[in-house]
C-alpha cells in the first residue's frame, strides 16, 4: 500500500482480502495437482473431483443442485450471460424480448442493457425511491406482454440499501401463473448477487429467483472468478464457444484452484455471517452517527437500517469526494467515492443521482466499507482525520450547497420509468 505508518483499509465493497485458510485451500492446485479437468487420467480427475466439490459447496450454500451451478471468470460475466444468455435463449411471436432492470444496478447490467438495446431487444429501467429501493408499483407498471427477464440487485455496491428481492420474486412467480393461462411469455428473474452474497441470505427458492450472480472477489475469495445460479428449465444460450465445459454453458479449461477458492470462501463466509453481521452493524452505525454529528452539512444515501452491515455511505456538500480522497489516502485510510469500477471516471455517481440528489451533492459522496479485519479503533482513526480534512476542504472551495434545496431536490426528483430507444 501507499505510503508509511498506519494503513485502514475501509472500501471492501471494491474487493476483499483473499482469507488466508482460502489461499490454504487453493495452494495444491497451482503446482501439484494441476491437471486439466478434462483429461481423463488421474491427474485430471483429481482437479475435475475438486471442480466437482465446490460445485457442491456452492449449490448447499444457495440451496440448489449442482447441475444449477456454473463458474464463470467473475460477477460481470455471469451477469453478462445471465441477461443476453436468456434474452438470446427465449423467442417469442414479438419476435422482440422486454427487459426490466432499476436505474441504480452495477454497469455490468446497465451496460449489458445498453447493449442488448442495440440489438433491438425492449428495455425500461426502473426508478427507486429516495432511499434507493425499487418502486414495486413502477415495476408492475413496467411489465409488458413480451416481457420475458426481469433484473434487480440483491444489495447496491454503493449505498449499500438492500432490494425486495423475496417480495419481487414472489410477485413474479404468482403473476407467471396468469401468464400461462394467457398464453403469455414467462418471466424470468435474476439478481446480481456480487455485494450482498457476504451478509445476506442466498435461498433462492426464498428469493423466488431463476438466476443468480456472485463472485469470489467479494467475499474474501480470489478475483477472476464466479458463478452463476441456473434453475432447472431455464433457457439460456452460451456467450462463449469451445470444448463444451460446464455443461456445454461456459466453454473454456476450467480455473480449478480458483473454482476451489471461491467454494472455500463461501463455506466460510456463511459460517460466521450471523456473528459477523452484528458485530459489523454495531460498527456502521457508531459511524454514521459519528460522522452525521461531528460533520455539518452532510446526509447518509441508502436505507438508514435496511442497508447492508458494513455499508457507510454519506454526501459531504461543498467538497468534491476525489480530494477527500487523496487527503484520506495521505493519512493511511484508503475508501471511496462509489463503485471501483468507474472510479477512473469523474462523472458522479449514477445511484447517488437515482436518489435524487443534485450533481454537486453526487460528488461529494463517500464510501467506507468495513470488513472483518475492521475495529472500532479504525474508526476512531477515521474520526479523527475525517472532520478536519472536510474543514480544510471547504475552506478552499467555491461551492455553498443550501441543504434545504437539496432536500427539495431530492422530494421533487422525477421518478419514471425509463425506456431505452
Amino acid at each position: 500500500m501507499k505510503g508509511k505508518g498506519r494503513q485502514i483499509y475501509l472500501d471492501h465493497a471494491a474487493t476483499t482480502p483473499t482469507d488466508p485458510a482460502v489461499v490454504r485451500a487453493m495452494a495444491p492446485y497451482w503446482t501439484e495437482y494441476f491437471g486439466n479437468p478434462s483429461s481423463l487420467y488421474r491427474l485430471g480427475q483429481t482437479s475435475k473431483k475438486a471442480i466437482n466439490q465446490s460445485r457442491q459447496i456452492v449449490a448447499n450454500n444457495l440451496s440448489g443442485q449442482p447441475d444449477e451451478i456454473f463458474f464463470t471468470a467473475g460477477g460481470t460475466e455471469s451477469i453478462n450471460l445471465a441477461i443476453k444468455g436468456l434474452l438470446s435463449a427465449v423467442k417469442i411471436a414479438e419476435k422482440t424480448n422486454h427487459f426490466i432492470t432499476s436505474a441504480i444496478e452495477h454497469h455490468a447490467v446497465l451496460h449489458t442493457a445498453e447493449s442488448i438495446k442495440k440489438q433491438n431487444q425492449e428495455v425500461s429501467i426502473l426508478p427507486v425511491d429516495d432511499q434507493g429501493i425499487v418502486m414495486m408499483p413502477a415495476l408492475k407498471d413496467a411489465i409488458r406482454d413480451n416481457t420475458v427477464l426481469v433484473s434487480i440487485m440483491m444489495a447496491n455496491n454503493e449505498i449499500g440499501t438492500i432490494q425486495p428481492i423475496r417480495e419481487i420474486g414472489a410477485y413474479l412467480q404468482k403473476l407467471n401463473t396468469e401468464r400461462l393461462a394467457r398464453k403469455l411469455p414467462r418471466i424470468f428473474f435474476h439478481t446480481d448477487a456480487c455485494q450482498g452474497a457476504g451478509a445476506l441470505d442466498l435461498n433462492v427458492h426464498k428469493l423466488h429467483v431463476d438466476l443468480l450472480s456472485l463472485n469470489g472477489s467479494k467475499i474474501y475469495g480470489p478475483k477472476g472468478v464466479g458463478v452463476l445460479y441456473v434453475r432447472r428449465g431455464t433457457p439460456l444460450t452460451p456467450l462463449i464457444d469451445g470444448g463444451g465445459q460446464e455443461n456445454n454453458l461456459r466453454s473454456g479449461t476450467e480455473n480449478v484452484p480458483d473454482i476451489v477458492g471461491l467454494g472455500k470462501a463461501l463455506e466460510l463466509i456463511n459460517k460466521n455471517k450471523v456473528k459477523e453481521n452484528a458485530r459489523l452493524i454495531k460498527l456502521r452505525d457508531w459511524l454514521i452517527k459519528e460522522i452525521l454529528s461531528k460533520i455539518p452539512k452532510t446526509r447518509l444515501n441508502g436505507h438508514p437500517s435496511t442497508r447492508l452491515p458494513n455499508n457507510v455511505n454519506v454526501s459531504i456538500l461543498d467538497v468534491e469526494g476525489e480530494a477527500m480522497l487523496l487527503y484520506l489516502d495521505e493519512v493511511g485510510i484508503q475508501a471511496s467515492t462509489g463503485s471501483a469500477c468507474t472510479s477512473t471516471t469523474l462523472e458522479p455517481s449514477h445511484v447517488i443521482r437515482a436518489l435524487g440528489c443534485p450533481y454537486e451533492v453526487a460528488h461529494g459522496s463517500m464510501r467506507f466499507t468495513l470488513g472483518k479485519s475492521t475495529a472500532k479503533k479504525d474508526l476512531e482513526y477515521l474520526m479523527s482525520k475525517l472532520p478536519g480534512i472536510v474543514k480544510r476542504l471547504r475552506q478552499a472551495s467555491p461551492v455553498k450547497i443550501d441543504p434545504d434545496e437539496v432536500n427539495r431536490a431530492i422530494k421533487n426528483a422525477p421518478r419514471k420509468i425509463i425506456n431505452l430507444s
